[in-house]
């Protein structure tokens, strides 16, 4: 005894499927595009042509008013950053000794604005040389040159 299935195509064509797919893609890409930016602090950076692959863990940002902030990291396993907590040039070095002792071989990335003393600079710089950290001074790219007309 042989059963007949009846199937019928549909003439129409559901699109909530389609929909559903490009609304999660554009929360992927609102959600990334937010971690693509440092920390919510406004440094004009300097402009230089060679950049680093280097990734930093830890940030130390000099904004335009002199004021110093430190973000580290939460976790080692994952590296996922902290918010920026402002902070005195002594609490810096405290800090920076106990980057040191965790992880010798750990970078920081400082983010000074172009209006900051390059004495200021130069001096968080030597703090960390102190403490045998690498350094990386950031800047931002240089905009590629413009033809000549």
């Amino acid at each position: 005894m042989a059963l007949k299935r009846n199937f019928q195509s549909l003439e129409t064509f559901s699109m909530s499927s389609m929909t559903d797919v490009i609304f999660l893609l554009l929360i992927f890409f609102m959600v990334t595009s937010t971690i693509i930016f440092p920390a919510a602090i406004d440094v004009n950076l300097p402009q230089s042509s060679e950049q680093t692959s280097l990734k930093p863990v830890t940030e130390v940002y000099i904004d335009a008013e002199k004021n110093i902030f430190l973000v580290e990291d939460r976790n080692d396993s994952t590296h996922t950053l902290s918010e920026p907590v402002a902070i005195t040039l002594d609490d810096l070095a405290v800090r920076l000794t106990a980057i040191q002792q965790k992880d010798s071989l750990r970078s920081v990335a400082l983010y000074a604005d172009s209006l900051v003393d390059y004495g200021k600079v130069v001096g968080i710089l030597d703090m960390a040389a102190r403490q045998n950290l690498k350094m990386v001074l950031a800047t931002r790219a240089k905009a590629p040159a413009q033809p000549a007309k």
